[in-house]
């Protein structure tokens, strides 16, 4: 199973000073928009992103159809096969995406110890 772009979502109390402490650990700006209070930080193919005031807790994100640089991918798994196949293994979902969509969407969901899970599609 190919979940796409891994990255760290966040939930920060002050973006700036967030972002000039992640900005010491030598990442840099390469999307968001702090006005919005959100910005998302990269470090090599290492990405975090800030979300002020958007989310409870911190939690692991996976972008299908995307590289680490937020970049379209010739090839991926959708949202809605990623989504049936977890269904289908019996996971348990807080937000689901239509499955007779197409194109972007979402689900979440929450692993045993409470972590959340977000699995965002873009494209």
């Amino acid at each position: 199973m190919d979940l796409g772009a891994f990255s760290v979502s966040l939930s920060v109390r002050d973006i700036e000073v967030s972002r000039a402490f992640y900005e010491k650990l030598g990442f840099t700006a390469f999307g968001g928009d702090p006005a919005q209070n959100w910005l998302i930080l990269k470090n090599g193919d290492h990405v975090i992103g800030l979300f002020q005031d958007m989310f409870e807790k911190n939690m692991l994100t996976f972008n299908p159809g995307w590289d680490s640089s937020a970049q379209p991918v010739g090839e991926f798994t959708d949202v809605r096969e990623l989504q049936r196949e977890l269904r289908e293994s019996g996971v348990t979902f807080l937000m689901q995406t239509d499955e007779e969509g197409s194109g972007p969407g979402s689900f979440l969901v929450v692993d045993p110890d409470g972590n959340p899970v977000l699995v965002d599609q873009h494209v």
